[in-house]
């Protein structure tokens, strides 16, 4: 147990005497019942059995936050990283700031956010891992970075950017509500560490001594609506109409006089002007997803069209199977399908942890996708080794799988779609995200199907007309769907007026030429594949034709999705000029300031620096001493 010092300043202590039933969002704050079995345990912190003496141990506890005293020292900070020995480049506890007015009648409101122990945490239900759990001990949210793989989904479904991935240890880590200093009384580390009597701890709704106000919205805190947060502000100072941002996201905050509230607005800091920034687009952080949510969705595209026309006797589809081609197109599929598969497990923290993805069945979209996914890569394999023998039975086992593939694909996808559908990332929660995964699925496939196929039949005389036509029908449909997608998104974005419309606005002017681009070759796949439903031949010129229009879509497919992975804007909370600053970040990398551990800023290219180090070691020491150097860098450590 946390051991309570002899001097312990009375500020320290928890101070709740009564409290109340329910919280302003209809839930108990009594956890659990008196007579539950949940009562009663050790929590087990540091190996001690112990259990706390605290009067309200089973009741939710959150923070309360003060901004009118807030002077944004950041003791707060550096009080919990010092608790929980934190790296430079890791952070429970930010203070970040909004500001408004101009001299002499600046103002600026500071807060200090960490996590919020929400009655709804998102993070809980998002992890594929199982590695979160919500105690009902003092409403806790706890995270075991031991159980945690690295995937981040918890960094993206959190609207208060609480998690943190480190990229060195390859996991997520978050603040705890120092449920050690709880069990003896004490406040946080981060309370009682707070000069000007800003932060405050205590069970939930209780206003502490010599407070006014005891509501859940400040400018610059994200809407509570998406999972009701235990967090309490108090802010009596008035504030000027529109306060800012002084990070990088383009997002100021407006006073909406018919809610009573701060909205977010969109705020163009870096002006009107287009530009490329090709390097940001297309070596992003999430290359990985983009390589991996194309291929599988023109491999299983492709698939699809084969199982589907086999099963309606399309014409086209047996010109495929009786051809050269058929069993060369399956062997590039599956090539294509597991590449896209390595990609994204090696773009996890822990990638030979990969199996805990599984953990989550039953809440987790990730784990259902990988579930989906790793079913169609089964049933894939197996139909494409089956089909290397004609025999009979082998062939009912392989329409089987097949049908079993599709079935565990289609339910792969979907969740692959549902994963995006994020109401703290405004720019992806929009049907847009299906239309553009659906769209991928006809046109990938098809041309996937053409490009391999057509070569092989026009070699060896085979009539290939009506292939190209019914390919060009499914490539012109995911076309449609898309662009479609594309056309009623940018129009739903530019009103909402949030993260959403901050998004398109960084596309539109920082990405501007890429989308311009974008934007002119869906619409140049879009005259060909329509030409080349009457048009289509026997002959090169048909050939010819396919495969601009197979490159015209990939390029289109790959800047699109690039786009949509750089561009979204989290509902995070506001940052500081240097700390929680996007723009910052990019800046100390690329100036080679993130160099210097106490930026607290972690280079993108880390894993290039331990590849360099693997190199070096092979060069200089022995063979076993090269295999311990791998399995430290690797971070292949049994977890107990």
């Amino acid at each position: 147990m946390f051991q309570v010092r002899s001097d312990e300043p009375k500020y320290a202590f928890l101070w709740d005497k009564e409290t109340k039933q329910k919280n302003r969002y209809g839930q108990a704050i009594e956890l659990t019942p008196e007579n539950s079995a949940l009562r009663g345990k050790s929590l087990n912190i540091n190996g001690d059995d112990g259990i706390g003496d605290n009067p309200h141990r089973y009741k939710q506890h959150g923070f309360y936050f003060n901004a009118d005293n807030c002077i944004g020292c950041h003791a707060c900070e550096a009080a919990c990283s010092e608790k929980n020995d934190n790296p430079a480049h890791i952070a429970f506890r930010s203070v970040g700031f909004v500001e408004g007015g101009a001299y002499p009648d600046y103002q600026r409101i500071n807060i200090s956010m960490a996590c919020n122990h929400c009655d709804d945490p998102v993070c809980l239900k998002g992890c594929p891992t199982r590695a979160y759990t919500k105690f009902a001990e003092y409403g806790a949210v706890l995270q075991d970075p031991d159980i945690c793989f690295g995937c981040g989904y918890c960094t993206w479904v959190c609207p208060y950017n609480a998690p943190q991935l480190d990229p060195v240890e390859g996991q997520v880590s978050k603040c705890n509500m120092c449920v050690d200093r709880l069990e003896v009384g004490l406040k946080p580390a981060c309370v009682s560490a707070c000069l000007g009597n800003a932060l405050d701890f205590g069970v939930v709704e209780n206003v502490p001594e010599k407070r006014v106000e005891c509501k859940t919205e400040i400018p610059g805190f994200p809407t509570t609506d998406i999972t009701h947060p235990n967090i309490r502000f108090q802010q009596t100072r008035s504030t000027h109409r529109e306060m800012t941002r002084t990070d990088s996201i383009p997002i100021k905050y407006h006073r909406d006089d018919s809610v009573g509230r701060f909205l977010p607005a969109v705020d163009e800091k870096t002006g009107t002007q287009k530009a490329w920034n090709w390097r940001k687009l297309l070596l992003s952080h999430e290359s990985a997803h983009v390589l991996f949510t194309l291929l599988t969705q023109a491999v299983f595209g492709a698939f699809l069209i084969q199982v589907v026309g086999s099963i309606l006797g399309l014409d086209m589809v047996q010109t495929i199977q009786q051809s050269s081609a058929f069993v060369p197109l399956l062997f590039i599929m599956l090539g294509l399908f597991g590449f896209g598969l390595f990609k994204l497990n090696m773009h996890l923290g822990k990638p030979h942890r990969f199996y805990r993805g599984f953990n989550n069945l039953r809440h987790s979209p990730i784990s259902r996708e990988i579930a989906g996914v790793s079913g169609f890569f089964a049933c894939f394999s197996a139909y494409v080794l089956l089909m290397l023998f004609d025999r009979p039975l082998l062939n009912v086992i392989a329409s089987a799988l097949a049908i079993l593939g599709v079935i565990s694909g289609g339910v792969g996808v979907y969740y692959m779609y549902k994963i995006y559908r994020i109401k703290a990332r405004p720019f992806w929660n929009h049907w847009q995200t299906g239309t553009a995964f659906f769209g991928n699925i006809l046109s990938l496939g098809a041309l996937l199907t053409g490009v391999v196929t057509l070569p092989a039949l026009i070699a060896e005389g085979i009539q290939a007309t009506a292939l190209v036509q019914g390919l060009s029908v499914l490539a012109l449909v995911g076309l449609i769907a898309e662009a479609t997608g594309h056309f009623f998104h940018g129009r739903d974005m530019k009103k909402l007026g949030n993260e959403g419309a901050a998004s398109w606005y960084v596309q539109t002017t920082q990405y501007g030429y890429p989308w311009i681009i974008r934007n002119v070759l869906i619409g140049l796949a879009l005259v060909c594949s329509a030409s080349l439903v009457p048009l289509a031949g026997e002959g090169a010129f048909t050939l010819m034709a396919w495969y601009v229009l197979a490159i015209v879509t990939i390029v289109a497919c790959v800047i699109s999705r690039s786009l949509f992975f750089v561009l979204v804007i989290p509902t995070t909370m506001p940052g500081a000029f240097f700390w929680k600053n996007k723009g910052f970040q990019e800046h100390a990398i690329d100036s080679g300031l993130a160099e210097m551990e106490q930026v607290g800023v972690m280079p993108e290219h880390h894993k290039k620096f331990k590849l360099d180090e693997l190199l070096e070691t092979i060069r200089t020491t022995s063979p076993k001493q090269v295999f311990d150097h791998v399995k430290d860098i690797l971070t292949w450590k049994e977890v107990n």
